[in-house]
């Protein structure tokens, strides 16, 4: 049997204790809700954190414990430590997977591993929201047909100020007419990144079985594969060399001595 994925599901948690209607309907808060979908496939083992715990439930053992971080934040991006962000942006780099929600475009980790402002339009007016599937052989795409529908959502329209991403994997059209790159996939050192736009939190569209699997397959597809990334700058020793070398020159280092280049 092969080892379960392990997911941290990472939440603000401050709109569902601040906003009656939120908390009506994610009880559990969002995180919980997404964290559940996560549970019912069984191959993963989940774990929840949030902004609230100590170091934001993101602690190094935690981290090395992960291989796929979720996140979703909207309203207390600034409150996130920049230390805790250095700490994703490294595991990121080593290999974890990161699949940022909604609102998570205008993060910190997000904005910090893509390099631009990740700015967008929007409007919030329950309106319908129809996701097209650009790429159905994609993993992240399984068992989706040609498109699928969420019947309110918050609109997001482009431009999104992103870099061009790897892959395109949804593109969403709205009841007003804008349209949106909705899945979007990137690398950054070892890691895979995945951006999946629904999920307001005064509506229940993580309560919806297409967006539920669209996260189980984001997690699959993101999870680590191959060595780790290299985070040092190791010296490597001239008996070390894969071919038999002779010193030539000067040296600051002498053999074996770390340095940094």
């Amino acid at each position: 049997m092969s080892q379960k994925i392990r997911v941290t599901v990472w939440g603000e948690n401050v709109h569902e204790k601040k906003i009656p209607l939120v908390g009506e309907i994610y009880p559990q808060g969002m995180h919980g809700q997404i964290a559940a979908g996560l549970k019912e496939s069984g191959n993963f083992d989940v774990r929840t954190a949030t902004l609230d715990q100590p170091e934001h439930g993101l602690t190094e053992e935690v981290l090395a414990q992960t291989d796929v971080l979720t996140w979703w934040g909207h309203c207390a991006h600034g409150a996130v430590e920049d230390k805790i962000v250095d700490r994703v942006q490294a595991r990121v780099l080593q290999g974890m997977g990161l699949i940022v929600l909604h609102s998570g475009h205008y993060s910190k980790i997000f904005r910090r591993l893509l390099g631009t402002t990740c700015s967008l339009t929007w409007r919030e007016a329950g309106e319908k929201e129809r996701l097209w599937v650009c790429q159905p052989g994609h993993p992240i795409a399984q068992g989706l047909g040609t498109y699928f529908e969420i019947p309110n959502e918050e609109m997001y329209g482009e431009p999104f100020a992103i870099p061009t991403p790897d892959e395109t994997i949804f593109i969403s059209w709205f009841e007003g007419g804008e349209v949106f790159r909705s899945g979007c996939t990137w690398k950054r050192g070892n890691g895979k990144i995945f951006y999946f736009r629904p999920g307001h939190e005064t509506y229940p569209t993580y309560q919806q079985k297409e967006v539920q699997l669209v996260i189980r397959n984001a997690v699959n597809w993101a999870r680590p594969e191959g060595s780790p990334w290299i985070d040092t700058c190791p010296n490597v020793p001239i008996d070390q060399a894969p071919e038999k070398i002779t010193q030539q020159g000067g040296s600051l280092h002498k053999a074996g001595e770390a340095g940094y280049r």
